[in-house]
């Protein structure tokens, strides 16, 4: 059985609201009290019970963490970080798994039947409306990865898509490319979208481009569709908008005969574990997930210190890492 607080009290010589206090943060409470209360929940094993004090505070300490994108590996790696982060700050994570939905009620309603203080939407690819509703249901939010804008209704913190795919196209023109394509994600995603418009807009007339979309951030979308690109004369290069469309592309390329980079080059997007591995070396544009992270939960503690701070997007720079998946650079 667990220890109660009723029997701290007891062992302590001290009322029950008395050891509510000791635990409760920012509670009065004398130092010869709080010091007999812990000594003696020492001694019997006891340790508070953060949903009922969650019912004392007004506070859960729950922080709802949406994805829609459970099939890319990347977000193994987000989601360790966020739910470190967070239980580093005292914050539980309540993770909630949107893969296939667009409409963010059925969320609302769950996170707010949890009572949760604060939700981070951890997603590239839904609109700012869908962050948006969290907002207008009463709720903190942080979209992280999200579109940025010049003036968000939202707290966003992410990277600049647009040039990012600017950066793509300039990485193979510096190759001398000339006939180059973009494979990206879901059409409808804010991340395909901006990457594809940055992309066109640098290549603009210096090489022939085409352009198609994945059904998903996946291996098998972009091995699926890169399939379908070899059936025709391939680009010179790809920029696949994503790391593990462009491993699933890799292994496309791959199995119908060609060579990375000699037949057709690839770049990639995120830098995630597996893109520097050996066998794949791809050469990609690095996002900053680590920053992106620390500052969106840096950003919800705030926020739940000061519920009124304004909205705002906070954008981190990107890189290209060269590894062995486009030629040299003339």
């Amino acid at each position: 059985m667990a220890v109660t607080l009723r029997e701290v009290a007891m062992r302590a010589g001290v009322s029950r609201s008395a050891v509510s206090r000791t635990f409760t943060p920012g509670a009065s409470v004398s130092a010869r009290t709080r010091a007999k209360v812990e000594e003696a929940a020492r001694a019997l094993g006891y340790s508070p019970n953060a949903l009922a004090s969650g019912l004392t505070t007004g506070r859960t300490k729950l922080i709802g963490l949406i994805s829609d994108n459970f099939h890319n590996p990347i977000f193994l790696e987000v989601f360790d970080r966020f739910t470190r982060a967070l239980q580093e700050r005292g914050l539980r994570p309540l993770l909630v798994n949107l893969s296939g939905e667009t409409d963010p009620a059925q969320s609302v309603r769950m996170l707010r039947q949890y009572s949760v203080d604060g939700v981070i939407v951890a997603s590239s690819t839904l609109t700012p409306g869908f962050a948006q509703a969290f907002h207008d249901a009463g709720l903190q939010v942080v979209h992280s990865f999200g579109r940025a804008t010049d003036h968000p209704k939202t707290h966003i913190v992410g990277i600049d898509n647009v040039e990012c795919g600017r950066m793509a196209a300039r990485a193979l023109l510096a190759r001398g490319y000339d006939r180059v394509g973009f494979l990206g994600g879901p059409e409808a995603a804010t991340s395909t979208q901006d990457r594809l418009a940055g992309f066109a807009d640098e290549i603009g007339p210096r090489a022939a481009m085409t352009h198609s979309f994945a059904t998903a951030y996946s291996f098998a979308a972009g091995r699926a569709g890169m399939q379908r690109l070899l059936k025709s004369p391939p680009a010179q290069a790809y920029f696949c908008g994503d790391d593990v469309l462009s491993i699933g592309a890799l292994s496309a390329i791959r199995d119908h005969g060609l060579r990375v980079p000699e037949d057709v080059g690839l770049i990639g997007l995120n830098d995630m574990e597996m893109a520097g591995w050996e066998n794949i070396a791809l050469t990609t544009i690095r996002q900053p997930i680590a920053e992106i992270i620390t500052a969106s939960v840096e950003l919800v503690v705030a926020m739940l210190d000061d519920p009124g701070i304004a909205p705002r997007a906070q954008v981190f720079d990107c890189e290209v890492i060269d590894r062995a998946t486009l030629r040299q650079r003339r």
